[in-house]
């Protein structure tokens, strides 16, 4: 085994009440790809700070190696002092590193790299952040949350470059698909302390099961020596005074382990508000379409939800999603076509920039809209510090504003108010952000035994596999075009029912060019060869055809940044008309290339 690179011992860590952190460890050797897990506000971000060198534990120990190189995901990087994008990336090589991979990174991640970093989003901050820290290559890499914000293709790019990365990883993320893609190691970080299973992320819920079976067993265990001692205090042989005060001082232990021991934190419980039942038909939209300028977002797109679908919305940024979202749920009106919403509907929603949160609101004013210390919830009145708690919240956190939670905790507190109120239609916007494993749990839950009709939006393939049955996608994912298709089932039968497409569609090219390779087989005699013009475009296509590819990638990444189009509409349009003529060239060589190589296998026997 080789020695560590990053060893965390003991760490103990408090900010005034119960200690954060008592007693964890991490450590880190190369090669390490470790998946760091808890439940919100355990001390993960916390312990990965320490790691980094932000923060100083009040106890415990740190090492590092000498010459390790240590890099860590910003969740708000400063940009202070750079004019671009690029600038402020580069920043982050050490002496030797390569400057190329800025710019390989960047353009994977949706920027040019000249972008003035004042004016970028908190998504596009989180890239720039993600490519300063990539670059250089660190012995150590740390990363916290780094799929937030990131659209499906290029979370799947991020878990190949991070697969084959040399860096040693410590990953924190509430997106299971990629953790066990990536992770070959998993920590779990609870109630302060820390536990390390040398397996990936997909084998994490079943150890973590066994470990809390253990412990309650312990516990039971421990209850009856309680119990066996004091019978035998009371009832016991007295004579032997002093062996009696050592078994007193060993009971008073235990009694002291068994009082003091902090079990596992709770999970949500919670069920969704009884509503009046929808009509059976909740969306019909037929022929909508919906265009920006020149841009086309909506093609004609024809669909019919009923009651009890679940339908999942998936594609990159910018393709339009949102845009289609609201148009079904008659937020936006299509430039063609018709909606129509059913009946009796009762429509809640969960928007991924929770907008719907005041962040100087408190808790209980948010979740009874203000009207005293109660709230209905399925025809009942439920004191809201008694509701609070199915969520996790603390009743001393009833009157705390909204702007001291975390990510996880708004979260929280939105499906807590969504979930009290009667709704037969759930509108979920990126509904997993920020959320711990055991809240997400909980929200498949509810979303598959969901009895109303659910509209959601996510870039998190397990979730999607999980809940929806049927998922609507851009007709090319790499470069939509505004055209959409519903595929049965999640987010993997969606791939599988397109591989199969795509090699139907080969099939039926390749029977209609067969009569045309029989016919030329035919004409000639056993000794017919390739003329030099044929040989000639079967060596020369594949390097054409490389080359049309390159230029399509090229302007595939400059065309993938969302508001290319609001900043010069002339250069999107330009790149789209000439990303079609390239498209159609390359279709016509490899077809070319196809026929000739079908006739030189047909010719050499």
């Amino acid at each position: 085994m080789a020695p560590p690179i990053l060893k965390l011992d003991d760490i103990f860590l408090s900010f005034g009440g119960a200690p954060l952190l008592a007693g964890a460890g991490l450590q880190i050797e190369p090669g390490d790809k470790i998946c760091l897990v808890g439940r919100n506000g355990s001390g993960k971000s916390t312990l990965l700070k320490i790691a980094a060198g932000l923060v100083e534990a009040q106890s415990g120990e740190v090492f590092r190696h000498p010459s390790s190189t240590v890099r860590y995901l910003e969740q708000a990087p400063d940009f202070a002092g750079f004019n671009t994008v690029q600038a402020y990336a580069e920043a982050g090589l050490g002496p030797g590193d390569d400057p190329y991979r800025v710019t390989y990174l960047l353009s994977h991640l949706g920027l040019s790299g000249d972008e003035d970093p004042r004016m970028l989003s908190g998504g596009e901050s989180r890239r720039a952040a993600l490519a300063r820290v990539m670059a250089p290559e660190p012995d150590i890499l740390l990363l916290d949350e780094p799929t937030n914000h990131l659209d499906l293709p290029t979370i799947e790019w991020l878990e190949g470059e991070l697969q084959k990365t040399r860096s040693a990883l410590v990953l924190i993320s509430h997106d299971r698909r990629f953790l066990e893609k990536v992770s070959t190691a998993t920590v779990w970080l609870d109630r302060g302390t820390s536990r390390r299973l040398d397996r990936g992320f997909a084998h994490f819920e079943a150890w973590r099961d066994q470990v809390l079976e253990a412990e309650e067993l312990e516990q039971h265990k421990l209850g009856k020596s309680i119990e066996r001692e004091e019978h035998w205090l009371r009832y016991g042989v007295t004579a032997r005074r002093k062996r009696n005060m050592r078994r007193l001082g060993e009971l008073q232990t235990m009694r002291s382990n068994y009082r003091g021991h902090k079990g596992p934190q709770g999970t949500v419980q919670a069920t969704v508000s009884d509503a009046q039942e929808s009509g059976k038909l909740v969306i019909e939209a037929d022929k909508i379409t919906k265009s920006f300028g020149e841009r086309a977002i909506v093609t004609p797109f024809s669909i019919r939800v009923h009651r009890g679908d679940c339908i999942g919305l998936v594609g990159p940024n910018g393709a339009g999603k949102t845009t289609l979202l609201k148009m079904l749920t008659g937020q936006l009106s299509p430039d063609s076509g018709i909606v129509k919403l059913g009946t009796n509907l009762e429509i809640a929603t969960l928007d991924q920039k929770r907008e719907d949160l005041d962040p100087e609101d408190t808790l209980a004013n948010y979740l009874t809209d203000g009207r005293g210390e109660n709230l209905l919830v399925n025809g009942e009145q439920r004191h809201v510090t008694g509701y609070m708690k199915e969520f996790l919240f603390q009743p001393e956190q009833a009157r705390t504003p909204i702007r001291n939670l975390s990510g996880g905790e708004r979260a929280r507190l939105m499906l807590a108010r969504i979930l009290s109120r009667p709704t037969n239609l759930l509108i979920l916007d990126e509904p997993t952000n920020d959320l711990d494993i055991e809240t997400l749990d909980l929200l498949q839950e509810i979303v598959a035994g969901f009895p109303g009709t659910v509209i959601l939006v996510s870039h998190d393939r397990d979730f999607l596999d999980r809940t929806v049955t049927s998922t609507i996608a851009p007709a090319v994912p790499d470069a939509p075009d505004g055209r959409w298709i519903e595929y049965a089932g999640g987010y993997s039968d969606m791939l599988v029912q397109r591989k199969g497409a795509l090699e139907e569609r080969r099939k039926a090219e390749k029977a209609a060019e067969k009569p045309k390779t029989q016919q030329a087989t035919a004409s000639g005699s056993s000794k017919v060869k390739l003329s030099f013009k044929q040989k000639f475009a079967l060596e020369n296509l594949p390097k054409e055809m490389a080359k049309a590819g390159a230029e399509i990638a090229k302007r595939e990444q400059v065309m993938a940044d969302p508001n290319l189009f609001t900043r010069d509409p002339a250069a999107f349009n330009r790149l789209a008309g000439e990303m079609e003529k390239l498209r159609a060239s390359l279709t016509d060589m490899e077809e070319e290339w196809l026929e000739l190589e079908m006739l030189r296998e047909e010719l050499e026997g």
